[in-house]
Formats: C-alpha cells, sequence, structure tokens
C-alpha cells in the first residue's frame, strides 16, 4: 500500500515529507532507509567496521516504469556501497525493500582504477584528532611558532587526488589535511593558512604516514569573518520587497508530482546527485508531449591551477567525493526563498546506515520574469504579456565553497539550468604585496588560487519518445558570389551526429553552435520534426594539460557536450568512484563503443561552468558567480504557446480598453492617471 507524503501548511509555506512512495521514483523515506538497514543487518553485511558509505535509490527499468500507472504496486529497490574501515574492503549491494531482501551482493576488486568510495561524515571528523595527535605534525606547529592554536586549529579533510609516482599512497584510502588557524572562537578558519604544511592521513589505519612541512611564510591573522557583527553596521537604505500571491500559487503538488501550467514533472532526491526530476512533459492541448526522461547535475571537479606543493592535487569531484546531496542546506523562507514556496523534506542516511532528516532540502516557487511578449501596432495600441517561471531549486555547501542548482520552466516551453557559485574562496598565505602567477592576493597576505568549477548536467532526453536524433547547428556566412551576391546573406548548417564518437563536441559562440535534439517520427504542422536545442554558454572547459592526472580522471570535462546512447548503468561521467581513481572512467570508457545515436534513446552530458580568477571583491564571502544552459523548443510546438496569457490586471482599464484616458494614450499604474488629467481618466483614478 502506497500513501502520499505527509504535508504541512503554516506561514504561508508548504513541506512534504516523504513516507511510504506513491511513485516507483520517490525519494527514500526514513521507513526505507530503516528497513534498508535491517535487510543488510539480518543477512550479515553490517559488522561492527563496516559503513555505509553510499546509499541511492534505483530507477526501475524505462520499460517498467513506461507500463506503471498510479495505484499499481511496484518494487523498490536500492543501491548500497558499503565499506570495512578495518581493511578497506568496498561492497556493492542491491536491497529489494519491498521484498526485504537481498538481490545480490559483489566485493569489488581494489584496483587503481576502480577508486574509493565518497569521503565518510566520520572520515571528515577523525582527521583532526588523527593529525593533532601525531608528533611530527605537533612539532611543525611549534617551529613556526603556531603552538598556542595546536588546540584550536581546523585541520581539513580533503580528497587527495591521484598520483601514481607518490608511491607511499599506493593502495590506500588516505585523506590530506590541511591547518587553518582559529585565533577566536568562531573566526572563520579560511581566512588563516598554515602555508607549505600538508598532512597524509590513512584512513584505515588511522593515522599519519606522511608529513610535508616546508617554508616559514608568515599566516596572515586579518580576521575573514562575515557576520554583520564583523561587517556592519548594517544597511538602513533599502526598502521592503514584498512578493504577494494573495490566491495561492499557480502550480499543484500531488506527492511529488508537480503540474504547473504546461509542465508536468516528478521531483526527487537522493543523496549523490541532490536534486533529481523525472518525466518532464509539455500539455499540448490534450496530450502530455515528453521533454525529458531524467535530469540532473551529478558531478562536478574545481581543479585549481597552482603549482605551489601545497595546492597542485587539489581537484575535488563534490558529488563523487563528497556527495553533493547528503551535504545539501535546510533553506529558510525569505533568505533561501521568496514568495509562496512548496518546499520538500529528504532523507539520507548516516555511516551506520540510519535515516537523517533534510529539512525544507527543496525550494519551489514562482517568479515573475519581465516581458513574455509585447508589440505596439501601427496606431499605437501596445500589447504586452508578462513572463512567468517556476524555480526549483536547492542548495550543498561542501567545505568552503556554497553551490546553488536551480531549474527554471518558462511558460513558453523553455528550461533554464542554472548554477551558483559562492561561499569562501580557498587560500594559502604568502608574502604581502608579491606577485603570484597562479593566485590573487585577495587579502594581505592572502592568496587564492585560479581555478575551475565544472558541472556536469546528465539530460535523459526523450523528444515525443525515445527515439532521437542529435543534430549539430551553425551559423554559415556565405561567401559573396553566385550564392550570395550582394554579399548580405548568410544561412545554417545542419550535421547529424550518429555515433558517441562523433558528439564529443565543444562550443563556439562565434558560429552560433547550438545542439538540438529530435524525434525521429514526429513532425509538426510545417512538417519539420519537431526538437529542443540545448544551447551552451561555452565557457572554458578543463584547462589540465593531457598528460596530467587530473585530465585523465576529469575527461568528462574537456568537451561541452557528450552525446551517449542511454545505458541503465551509465549514471556518473567519471564513474561511480572518482575518488583516487587513475582516471578514464565513466564518460571515455564508455563511448569507446561508438553506439549509434541515429534514432535512438540518448543522453546529453553538457559541461559548464566559471573559470574562477578571484579578485579582492570575492572576499570574506564571494558573491553567487552564475553559470548555466538553455534547453529551449525549436519546432516542438506549432506557436508561441503563450498567446492566451492574460493581460496582467495591474496594467489594463477596468473597462477592458487598451488606454485608460479618453483619448487612449495612457494606461493605468497603481499612483494614478499618468496622461495628466485624471478627469479624463476612465480607469477612475
Amino acid at each position: 500500500m502506497t500513501h502520499q507524503p505527509d504535508t504541512t501548511h503554516t506561514h504561508g509555506k508548504r513541506v512534504s515529507t516523504p513516507t511510504e512512495p506513491q511513485h516507483p521514483l520517490d525519494p527514500l523515506s526514513a521507513a526505507e532507509i530503516t528497513r534498508i538497514r535491517g535487510v543488510l543487518e539480518r543477512e550479515g553485511h553490517l559488522a561492527e567496521q563496516v559503513r555505509m558509505a553510499m546509499l541511492l535509490p534505483v530507477d526501475p527499468p524505462k520499460a517498467t516504469l513506461a507500463a506503471w500507472s498510479p495505484g499499481d504496486p511496484f518494487e523498490r529497490r536500492a543501491n548500497v556501497i558499503l565499506l570495512d574501515r578495518s581493511d578497506g574492503t568496498h561492497t556493492e549491494v542491491v536491497v529489494s525493500v519491498t521484498e526485504e531482501r537481498v538481490v545480490f551482493a559483489n566485493v569489488l576488486p581494489p584496483t587503481p582504477e576502480r577508486g574509493q568510495a565518497a569521503v565518510l561524515m566520520e572520515e571528515f571528523f577523525e582527521v583532526a584528532d588523527i593529525v593533532k595527535a601525531d608528533p611530527e605534525w605537533r612539532a611543525a606547529m611549534e617551529r613556526r611558532g603556531l603552538g598556542a592554536y595546536i588546540d584550536t586549529c581546523f585541520c581539513s579533510p580533503l580528497a587527495p587526488g591521484y598520483f601514481a609516482e607518490e608511491t607511499e599512497d599506493s593502495g590506500r584510502r588516505y585523506l590530506r589535511s590541511l591547518t587553518y588557524l582559529v585565533p577566536n572562537e568562531g573566526d572563520s578558519p579560511w581566512a588563516h593558512p598554515v602555508e607549505g604544511l600538508i598532512v597524509k592521513v590513512d584512513m584505515i589505519a588511522r593515522k599519519v604516514f606522511k608529513v610535508h612541512d616546508e617554508g616559514d611564510v608568515e599566516t596572515p591573522l586579518k580576521h575573514g569573518n562575515y557576520s554583520l557583527e564583523a561587517q556592519g553596521p548594517v544597511r538602513t537604505t533599502l526598502k521592503p520587497i514584498e512578493i504577494t500571491q494573495p490566491e495561492g500559487p499557480s502550480f499543484s503538488v500531488d506527492g511529488n508530482v508537480v503540474q504547473w501550467e504546461n509542465w508536468r514533472l516528478h521531483v526527487g532526491f537522493n543523496a549523490r546527485e541532490g536534486l533529481v526530476l523525472s518525466d518532464v512533459s509539455w500539455r499540448d492541448g490534450v496530450e502530455d508531449r515528453r521533454v525529458l526522461t531524467r535530469a540532473s547535475v551529478p558531478e562536478m571537479v574545481v581543479p585549481y591551477g597552482d603549482v605551489d606543493e601545497t595546492r597542485y592535487w587539489v581537484s575535488y569531484f563534490d558529488a563523487g567525493e563528497y556527495l553533493l546531496g547528503r551535504n545539501a542546506n535546510p533553506l529558510a523562507l525569505g533568505c533561501d526563498c521568496l514568495g509562496v514556496i512548496h518546499y520538500f523534506d529528504a532523507f539520507v542516511n548516516d555511516d551506520l546506515g540510519h535515516p537523517v532528516k533534510l529539512d525544507q532540502v527543496i525550494c519551489m516557487h514562482e517568479e515573475d520574469y519581465g516581458i513574455q511578449w509585447k508589440h505596439t501596432d501601427l496606431a499605437g495600441r501596445p500589447d504586452t504579456r508578462r513572463s512567468r517561471r517556476l524555480v526549483i531549486s536547492y542548495f550543498a555547501t561542501i567545505g568552503n565553497y556554497d553551490y546553488g542548482f536551480f531549474w527554471y520552466f518558462y511558460l513558453d516551453g523553455s528550461i533554464q539550468v542554472e548554477a551558483k557559485a559562492t561561499g569562501v574562496v580557498f587560500g594559502g598565505s604568502g608574502v604581502p604585496g608579491s606577485e603570484n602567477a597562479f593566485n590573487t592576493e585577495v587579502s594581505p597576505g592572502l592568496f587564492t588560487p585560479v581555478h575551475q568549477h565544472i558541472f556536469s548536467a546528465r539530460l535523459d532526453v526523450a523528444i515525443d519518445g525515445e527515439d532521437n536524433t542529435l543534430h549539430e547547428i551553425e551559423v554559415v556566412p556565405l561567401p559573396t558570389g553566385p550564392l550570395n551576391p550582394r554579399g548580405n546573406a548568410f544561412t545554417w548548417s545542419d550535421r547529424k551526429l550518429t555515433c558517441e564518437q562523433d558528439a564529443q563536441r565543444m562550443a563556439d559562440g562565434l558560429a552560433g553552435r547550438v545542439w538540438e535534439v529530435r524525434s525521429a517520427h514526429r513532425t509538426n504542422y510545417v512538417g519539420k520534426p519537431t526538437g529542443y536545442r540545448l544551447i551552451p554558454e561555452g565557457k572554458p572547459v578543463l584547462l589540465a594539460q593531457p598528460d596530467s592526472t587530473v585530465y585523465a580522471r576529469a575527461n568528462f570535462a574537456t568537451k561541452h557536450l557528450w552525446g551517449t546512447r542511454y545505458a541503465e548503468d551509465e549514471r556518473y561521467p567519471a564513474g561511480t568512484f572518482p575518488s583516487q581513481s587513475s582516471g578514464w572512467q565513466g564518460l571515455p570508457t564508455w563511448t569507446r563503443e561508438n553506439r549509434s545515436l541515429d534514432g535512438e534513446d540518448i543522453v546529453l552530458w553538457h559541461q559548464f561552468g566559471p573559470t574562477h580568477l578571484p579578485r579582492t571583491e570575492d572576499w570574506p564571502v564571494m558573491p553567487v558567480d552564475y553559470s548555466g544552459f538553455w534547453f529551449k523548443p525549436h519546432g516542438f510546438l506549432d506557436q508561441n504557446p503563450t498567446m492566451n496569457l492574460p493581460a496582467d490586471a495591474r496594467a489594463s482599464c477596468g473597462d477592458g480598453s487598451a488606454g485608460c484616458c479618453a483619448d487612449g494614450t495612457c494606461g493605468c499604474c497603481a499612483d494614478g492617471c499618468r496622461c495628466g488629467n485624471a478627469e479624463s481618466c476612465r480607469c477612475g483614478r
């Protein structure tokens, strides 16, 4: 038996909390996580030192999902990665939550190619104690004159990268740790890095196995605190902006299925990808036409461009190494979201397999988005409609950085994906005023390295079904000649990308390059295939050299676009275990088969994000940096679908005429008639 998630309604907001699922794609509930743990314990998979490194719901096969109807029974499965902390053994287990049994269990071989499971929360907290107990590290702090900070400093737990030449690392599950001073309780540690002190910690032996201590650069002590107490007095010049919807929002929520205007979709969440949107369709007349089967941002890499010993190895995979969803924030009304909000709670697991509730982890609301369309006719009569969008978002904090992931759905059938990078930039110490080719001095003695944030969006496209084709479209200038006798003409090219090797592409803004997904069987009313276009920003891809280890590990980030033929087990572009992997997992491996993309079930992988050359304005907290892309209908609809939008009541006259004044020259405003003749204003103002 299935039940709709609990929904509470307080203070102008609604909150949905998962209980028993009513849809095969619903997020895991607390009860299901508890049942999974019980099955594993009963079957002998949870020994004293075994930890649940990752727990994710398993989507049913597409054919099973397509045949399912609301009210039908369905099986729920979960994929579990177990880590034995006594010897580092990894075991993958698939559990039938419905039948409460282990479907299969497989011990994974320890190979460099495979890599390691994501960092445990337990390991996060252990690192500091292990480092602070190490006599060599303590001696390094004393030598630097920092002994007074030993007990209060912050020792960071950082994914170590992979370097075959560092032979002492071979076969170990380990973390690197950097040290930051905390001069006063509550101070931001990121302002006080201890330069040249790097510790390697074996997380199975739970001990330090190498300390690198080089240099005597003074640690900056100028605070980097960002509270109003530290940065005030508070500004008083901004007047309030109130966003109200007196009749409530235009969307409806049934469990995790959302309906808003022509859009219908399922909202999901898991510990690795965070927000997942599925079964995205557009209502066209009486038909729900498919657009996306599944969409998420399953990976991101943050490679640093510094050559210093303290940072050359930094290339974090924030989903695969840290689990983006597990680190998601509770969102607050008036701070993270404005308006009439619907929140979704979620549950993830702790290291022992118990459920942990993430309150209000997904925010959904509507936003006004300016002009949808406008025209003033030859008689001077304007006609205007306003745009609006549905916003579905979440935020995750990984150490010093914070990332917001926003999916926008528009009235005209467009989808926009936006990543918002903010938080505190990662710095090291240096000589104040000195020049550094790889770092910017953002505060006296505090240098922040050049780096990138490359996000990977996975779009399992389904334009009017799963049989699609992929095309690259460019604008083409024509040389003056028989085809362009006056030199003014230009046209476009249309190249079909028929296989996976062809579909590894770079953006080109000068050519206006976009990628179009078309239905292989359906046409619009002018006889052309229905389609959607992915419109990239085209910012830099991975800047590391081809002979670097990060190039191998984050090879997905070397292209703006990869197109693959759908396979159930191809979910993460850098593979399941990017941590400490030697690389070439995920997309570069899958696409060696060069599978056909011609009339097939296609998945697009789009890489986007900023290359960050830090500035002083990024300190002490970085203003949001926006990156993203659009997925827009192109020939999918027979005309502009917003022609039937109502005129905004605040901009129309009481009698329905185009103008308020007797001569029709002026519109009504909230503060009265602007025609200069209030007596002739038909709106009564």
